[in-house]
């Protein structure tokens, strides 16, 4: 228990899951073509994926600003120094895995390969299961009341 509470995890999942997944989806998008829409509805789809991929970009440059200047690590795999809730913390408690679930969906946008959708839900439901709930049971031990209080007003995705 007491690993728990200096560490989330021992190893990176989200950028492994995510990373993955992206592969994986270019890979299949060659191999196993799906389905997309055709003109106007795809330049459409292909500009809402530009301006999503900008979205996170500016989400990934908040949260992380944020979390150095709060003076705690953004990596998975070790424990927190402090407990933020500002920023884009105040809205999401996990906005950098909301902006790669994010990237998923722009990119499929863009490049028009359904398999982002698919593999950017299964990333996402992976990084919940092996990141997310691993580090809100450390997030909990560590700071306990601030948490569960913290916990209650802001939700895990949206």
């Amino acid at each position: 228990m007491s690993e728990r509470k200096d560490r989330p995890s021992g190893f990176p999942w989200p950028p492994v899951l995510y990373l993955s997944a992206i592969a994986l989806s270019v890979l299949l998008g060659y191999t196993v073509p799906l389905p997309w829409f055709v003109p106007p509805m795809s330049d459409l789809l292909f500009a809402i994926g530009w301006l999503m991929i900008a979205a996170v970009v500016a989400i990934d440059l908040s949260a992380m600003r944020t979390l150095r200047r709060a003076k705690t690590t953004i990596w998975p795999t070790r424990g927190s120094d402090h407990l933020v809730t500002g920023g884009p913390y105040a809205f999401t408690r996990n906005p950098i895995y909301l902006a790669n679930t994010m990237l998923m969906f722009g990119l499929g946008l863009v490049s028009g390969f359904v398999w982002f959708f698919v593999l950017g839900l299964a990333a996402a439901f992976a990084t919940q299961k092996l990141a997310i709930e691993p580090e809100e049971k450390h997030l909990e031990l560590r700071f306990g009341r601030k948490y569960r209080d913290y916990r209650k007003k802001v939700r895990r995705w949206l």
